[in-house]
């Protein structure tokens, strides 16, 4: 059997080990592959595995071997998976790989706007503590997490464990949810979005990228929240209308955001957030944690030798 990973830099950029997948069958790994070369490189593949390489009708149906598509992501957008179950090939994902990696990042980013370590250390390395008259110095506001409410637009995997480390600070928790399992967290609520943006001191987002949520946090909804609040986005960039946060944060409607994700990746060098006020933006590593990865790649491993004893997992275009 030969196997084809399309894109494997992003999933493996040297401290992780293909050995396993590569016992399976005859292995062919590219850093990355441009779309011209998309069915050069895997005509012959019976497996394709890919992470953000597109695979579209077109190009499946110029790849007649290939008859099982491991996306090495949880989201799978990337491949056209209706075209896919036509064609009679097995698309599969990696579920729930990062969820602890996630949430922790939602913490790294809004701990970054209570505190401003980095910042703070900068000042500190640059002499201005030596320079102080006083025993201490803060050059931007400091912030308490506790008895804070934070809001959370999604309640899946993710949102949960933000919800559980958001108990752990002390915080009060709002939800918003398509539908209401039962949570066992104090001063946990489930409410309407309306009201979890206007009582929310940290709104964070968690919700999969579909034409209902697309835009949800746009200039009418951020005109709601308080303007001490901070907003934050692990989640999917199309949620957020990125002219409209720019706006609201240069006007000061809101405090803050601490984003991972942003609509197009890389962006634009025009996108508005990027010169934004009290804006902090990391180039989407939140599920990128060693950790996190090696979940992925032992699952992505196991959904091929799942597929290869004629009982796959993890299908998604069933």
């Amino acid at each position: 059997m030969k196997i084809c990973v399309l894109d494997g830099q992003t999933l493996n950029p040297g401290d992780l080990s293909w050995s396993e997948l590569e016992q399976i069958g005859e292995t062919k790994i590219y850093d990355r592959t441009p779309v011209d070369l998309i069915v050069e490189r895997a005509l012959d593949a019976e497996v394709v595995l890919t992470n953000k390489t597109p695979l579209n009708r077109a190009t499946l149906e110029r790849l007649p071997n290939t008859k099982y598509i491991g996306v090495l992501a949880t989201g799978y957008d990337v491949v056209d998976v209706q075209a896919a179950k036509e064609l009679g090939k097995i698309v599969t994902n990696i579920p729930a790989y990062s969820t602890a990696s996630v949430a922790q990042m939602v913490f790294a980013l809004l701990l970054e706007h209570c505190h401003r370590v980095q910042r703070h250390s900068d000042a500190v390395m640059q002499g201005d503590w030596s320079k102080s008259i006083d025993f201490c110095f803060w050059n931007y506001p400091l912030i308490e997490l506790s008895g804070k409410t934070m809001g959370i637009i999604g309640l899946g995997t993710i949102g949960l464990e933000t919800a559980k480390i958001a108990s752990a600070f002390g915080m009060r928790i709002l939800a918003y949810n398509r539908s209401r399992r039962e949570v066992d967290l104090p001063n946990f609520e489930y409410v309407e979005l309306d009201e979890l943006l206007k009582s929310s001191d940290v709104v964070s987002l968690h919700c999969p990228s579909t034409p209902e949520t697309e835009g949800i946090i746009n200039s009418e909804k951020l005109a709601l929240m308080k303007s001490s609040a901070i907003l934050i986005n692990t989640s999917r960039g199309k949620l957020i209308n990125s002219q409209d946060l720019a706006d609201a944060l240069n006007a000061g409607v809101i405090q803050g955001a601490g984003l991972d994700v942003l609509p197009a990746e890389p962006p634009e060098a025009t996108n508005p957030l990027l010169s934004a006020k009290n804006c902090i933006i990391t180039p989407h590593i939140a599920w990128a944690t060693k950790e996190a990865r090696n979940r992925l790649l032992n699952t992505a491993i196991g959904n091929v030798k799942a597929y290869t004893s004629e009982n796959p997992i993890n299908v998604v275009n069933k």
